[in-house]
């Protein structure tokens, strides 16, 4: 009879856990922001394409017997179009990375910001390249 009396208790204190109280239910979690924007797509695709314009003007520059003033490039770019190609990629992702990371930690004005001024300082490399070419 002890038996059946803790069967019984224990069968009633298992349902009397599942029964869900709305008063004191937490309310749902907001939707993140997503990421891939039509604003984050096209400042992608602006950076990607000032990166690529200033792989191939920095290369141009090389060959016309210029030299590399960014220390970090200078090892990737002294090894031709494929040293290039990794040095560049890797800044590219580099810059994406802290737009993504940004992202996450809710600061979507300063990724914003820096994804615009990643674009401007692309830029200005690529216009400093076109002005030292000519």
């Amino acid at each position: 009879m002890r038996y059946l009396l803790s069967i019984v208790l224990l069968s009633a204190a298992m349902h009397a856990q599942n029964f869900a109280v709305n008063k004191f239910a937490l309310p749902e979690a907001p939707n993140q922001h997503p990421f891939w924007t039509v604003e984050n797509k096209v400042s992608v695709g602006l950076l990607a394409g000032l990166v690529t314009a200033d792989g191939i003007t920095t290369q141009r520059g090389l060959n016309e017997g210029l030299r590399e003033m960014n220390p970090v490039m200078r090892p990737f770019v002294s090894r031709g179009a494929a040293g290039s190609a990794a040095g560049f990629s890797l800044g590219f992702a580099s810059g994406i990375g802290v737009a993504y990371a940004l992202h996450r930690s809710h600061h979507y004005k300063a990724e914003r910001i820096a994804m615009r001024m990643m674009i401007a300082g692309e830029a200005g490399f690529v216009a400093n390249n076109i002005v030292q070419i000519r």
